[in-house]
């Protein structure tokens, strides 16, 4: 059965950047928010460490920059930089405006503990625990569910944007305007036509195109594939964030060992395995800061370790703090860990790099508009230019209230226009037994050639291999898309391969190692930073 819908505002992505865009829009416009899971199943509610902002007289917005900007390894946009960390305060004292538990500090100016995390000058990451995502999540979730003028379709996958040049109608403008989008329902496969005059893609990063991640299985770059399939400009894709400390254990999926653990005096060891070295810390062999150095820095060194001694994990060790002080720093690892027979009290944690975070992305300005008018972009979905070659800690969440915040002002100062008449989806396709198993295999094969050939260390020859085995996936999965019923499976592994193919296009024009970006053909840094602008070709 299809359906045909019309809102104000589709938002595609039910994170921080999800729900804060549709709660600052609600009190004038009727909203959509689009989520493929339940509202909860994004990256967002993951997020342990806190949200960076300054929040203490002993700190500055210049510092905060600074600090932004050296992390960023030159590649960031100082303006957008400046504006995020300028508006930093509001957005926090917004989300406690909301309700937000974070953690208290009597002692602290604002009432709130403030921690530090690797690469800030100053404790600035205001957190809950060390679950604050998850904190800000349910806050954020139980005013949208109530909220009379926002809709919610959970278990909803957008498929594509619908634009005014795939309508067969000469736009007044020489460019595509965004109209609305196809969203297919996940439980029975209808796919239904959303009317909206604007649309936010805040639909999270990509980790999921790698084998190993910290990401939910929700992190597959939709927002990102949809925006370069309608024709916006995609920029810095090679900048994957590796988590240097991602769990590893056979039973423990993408859990995360938050950076604020080395923070607090938790050290890197190598394990038993490594023979005569084992229990022997490494990082200040690789950098005077030690466990605090920046994460590139950081997973770069167990990759090191890692691939010199055949190991398959390193030993992260903070055991030596008073077992009271970790129980209630880090209540949700110290409990996960004794699930799986780990005491971190005791006992070093097993660790592994991970992909963790998306820093490039759809080009957006400080509005979150993109190249398509009425289409907008905001959170790890965007390059807005504040993360640079490498994202500082905590930044993230940061970018989500400030820029959407931004996005939903700018939204609300337009006038309202009238839509042209959308499409309904082609239903004329067919199911294919088949499809299922060539897609998990595409899958696993796609994932696990980004892992070696497009990790945390590249060459220009894994690069172009990876280059060549993505156009067979592509021409194989374009030829489902076209032929056959689209199942949820599809739409990921569609938008992953699109997602791959910008990555390692984007690691192929970069003939430099900066920040994230390591290549052991071009080691050195050139003098002069540049983003890594890719642009879709015209449509015919």
């Amino acid at each position: 059965m299809h359906s045909h819908m019309k809102f104000d505002v589709a938002i595609v992505g039910s994170g921080l950047a999800g729900l804060s865009v549709a709660l600052h829009l609600a009190q004038t416009r009727k909203v959509a928010v689009i989520s493929k899971r339940a509202l909860l199943d994004g990256a967002s509610n993951w997020a342990q460490g806190g949200i960076a902002a300054v929040l203490d007289s002993g700190d500055s917005h210049e510092q905060h920059v600074q600090d932004t900007l050296i992390a960023g390894a030159g590649l960031c946009d100082e303006a957008a930089t400046r504006f995020i960390v300028e508006h930093g305060r509001e957005a926090i004292e917004w989300l406690i405006d909301q309700g937000v538990p974070f953690t208290r500090d009597d002692s602290a100016e604002l009432g709130f503990h403030l921690t530090r995390e690797g690469g800030h000058s100053a404790r600035r990451i205001i957190h809950a625990a060390d679950a604050t995502g998850h904190a800000v999540q349910v806050t954020l979730e139980e005013k949208v569910r109530k909220h009379p003028n926002i809709s919610l379709f959970e278990h909803h996958n957008a498929i594509d944007v619908i634009t005014s040049d795939k309508l067969g109608v000469k736009p007044q403008h020489a460019q595509p305007v965004c109209h609305g989008l196809y969203v297919q329902d996940v439980n029975n496969g209808d796919v239904h036509t959303f009317e909206a005059e604007h649309v936010v893609l805040c639909t999270g990063g990509a980790g999921k195109v790698y084998l190993y991640t910290t990401n939910p299985d929700t992190a597959t770059g939709d927002g990102i594939a949809m925006a370069w399939r309608a024709g916006c400009r995609v920029a810095n894709m090679e900048f994957i964030q590796f988590h240097p400390t991602c769990l590893y254990h056979p039973y423990a999926k993408s859990f995360l060992i938050t950076e604020a653990m080395r923070g607090e005096g938790g050290l890197l060891k190598l394990p038993p395995e490594a023979g005569a070295a084992a229990g022997k810390r490494f990082m200040p062999e690789h950098d005077a800061r030690g466990e605090l150095a920046p994460r590139d820095v950081v997973a770069r060194a167990i990759d090191f370790e890692m691939k010199k001694r055949g190991l398959d994990y390193v030993h992260l060790d903070i055991s030596h703090k008073p077992a009271d002080f970790l129980q209630e720093h880090f209540p949700t690892i110290y409990a996960r860990c004794l699930e799986l027979g780990i005491d971190i009290t005791k006992q070093p944690i097993p660790v592994v790099p991970a992909a963790h975070y998306t820093c490039g992305g759809i080009v957006t300005d400080m509005l979150g508009r993109t190249d398509i008018p009425g289409l907008y972009a905001v959170g790890e979905a965007a390059c807005t230019g504040l993360h640079g070659a490498n994202r500082l800690a905590s930044n993230s969440l940061l970018e989500c209230l400030v820029i959407g915040r931004a996005c939903a002002r700018h939204i609300e100062a337009q006038p309202r226009q009238a839509s042209p008449i959308l499409p309904a989806w082609d239903e004329s396709r067919v199911s294919n037994a088949d499809e299922e198993v060539v897609i998990s295999h595409n899958w696993d094969e796609l994932r696990r050639f980004m892992w070696n050939y497009v990790g945390i260390v590249r060459t220009t020859k894994r690069l172009e291999r990876a280059q060549h085995r993505i156009a067979l996936l592509k021409d194989e999965i374009d030829e489902y898309y076209r032929n056959f019923r689209i199942t949820s499976d599809l739409l990921e592994l569609r938008n992953l391969v699109d997602v791959a193919a910008l990555i390692v296009n984007s690691a192929l024009q970069r003939r430099e190692s900066r920040g994230l970006h390591f290549s052991r053909d071009y080691p050195n840094t050139l003098p002069k930073a540049l983003p890594s602008v890719l642009t879709p070709a015209p449509r015919r």
